[in-house]
């Protein structure tokens, strides 16, 4: 393959998150090693101006998408079409531009949204996996499980269904990329084809440095949201032996919560990247109290690249992430009496705490940073051209 230009494709969100910060890195990593990479991204800001019934068919299918990517495919003719989120403005519609084009396809999965109507296998304050496997997800839109509307969960649990029925799923696009094992097995469950899941983890462009964790306090870096696990936090902290100092950077629904968080729990609010790396080197250790199944957190690996310990929920790919009692400790996910003990334990082994931070910065620079990142990406790249060689010959 002597053709080095990537196009990349992703609808952005209202709210930016780690996502969209993935995004950004990988097309900077991809730039660095040379390749000439364009992004191309749609912005879910312009959902404001488009009636349901447009916004519905254009979830199904973006025409004006499809004829602007085939387009672009046609003039760059580039090594591979490398897709992030396509929900809801890009559409599968996307994949189908690059296939005619001859162009091969790379689907990274952050969410579970085809396998999962809400994206996130989380429903009611635990994790639920009731529409994993099905030809249509009906009980996600019984329970209006996205945005907590039936009729805005029928649409994308529809949308799953029919392009399951068309083959979207299995043939328009030539690899997948899990970000851990836990989340490549739902996806394989759910219908995807095994054979074509490589697993890459997320991964930090830049080296933040060791801290000297001096601070003495724990620290929670994230939305505040219930699926992330901060309730269950807060009714922790009372309950330690030892009083604690918590640290709490972010926002989002729960905020009303930290207005009156108790004693001991400092609420920052969202933060710069820059202040979140200065608490990451001062903090004892990082708090990943979610109750979903996270696919791959940035912050962990923020945590880690700073010599930083996590405390985290033994729930899907966290479970994988922290090896407990080596980069960290867990505890039983939605259990805010293991996770106090979990916490007074780590206060109370500040000695051994602070090994499992040196061993979660090994971590780090063995499987985090962009050359080790970079080589993984170009060999699925390879292989989703070897597949759509293939198809092609068929």
């Amino acid at each position: 393959m002597d053709r080095q230009n990537v196009i990349v494709v992703h609808n952005r969100y209202q709210r930016q998150g780690g996502e969209d910060m993935v995004v950004g890195a990988e097309v900077a990593l991809l730039r660095s090693f040379g390749h000439e990479t364009q992004l191309f991204s749609v912005d879910n800001a312009a959902i404001g101006q488009m009636g349901s019934l447009r916004l519905a068919r254009a979830t199904f299918w973006n025409n004006d998408v499809y004829d602007t990517l085939r387009a672009l495919f046609r003039k760059h003719a580039p090594l591979v079409a490398h897709f992030h989120n396509t929900f809801p403005l890009v559409s599968p519609a996307a994949y189908y531009a690059a296939r005619d084009e001859g162009v091969p396809v790379v689907q990274t999965l952050h969410n579970f949204r085809l396998i999962c109507p809400n994206g996130l296998l989380f429903r009611e304050g635990h994790a639920c996996e009731e529409c994993v496997g099905r030809s249509v997800a009906w009980p996600g839109v019984a329970h209006g499980c996205y945005r907590g509307s039936r009729s805005t969960t029928a649409v994308a649990a529809a949308m799953i269904g029919w392009h399951r029925a068309r083959g979207t799923w299995a043939t328009a696009v030539d690899m997948y990329i899990a970000l851990s094992q836990f989340s490549r097995g739902r996806f394989t469950e759910g219908g995807l084809p095994e054979d074509r899941i490589a697993v890459k983890p997320n991964f930090l462009a830049r080296d933040p440095g060791v801290g000297d964790h001096a601070g003495g306090y724990g620290l929670f870096v994230g939305r505040l949201s219930p699926e992330k696990g901060l309730d269950v936090l807060l009714d922790a902290w009372p309950q330690l032996a030892t009083p604690y100092p918590l640290r709490v950077v972010g926002s989002g629904p729960l905020e009303g919560r930290m207005q009156d968080c108790g004693p001991g729990i400092e609420w920052l609010g969202q933060q710069p990247t820059e202040r979140v790396m200065a608490l990451m080197k001062d903090a004892s250790f990082l708090l990943v109290p979610s109750g979903c199944y996270e696919n791959f957190p940035v912050t962990i690996v923020e945590g880690f690249a700073t010599g930083l310990p996590v405390i985290a929920s033994r729930i899907g790919s966290l479970a994988e992430i922290v090896r407990d009692h080596e980069t960290g400790l867990l505890f039983r996910s939605g259990d805010a009496s293991d996770c106090a003990a979990t916490i007074g334990w780590a206060v109370q082994h500040a000695s051994e705490m602070r090994t499992y931070g040196q061993s979660a910065r090994l971590e780090f620079e063995q499987r985090f940073m962009p050359q080790q990142n970079y080589s993984q990406l170009r060999a699925i790249y390879g292989l989703a051209a070897e597949h759509a060689a293939a198809a092609a010959g068929n």
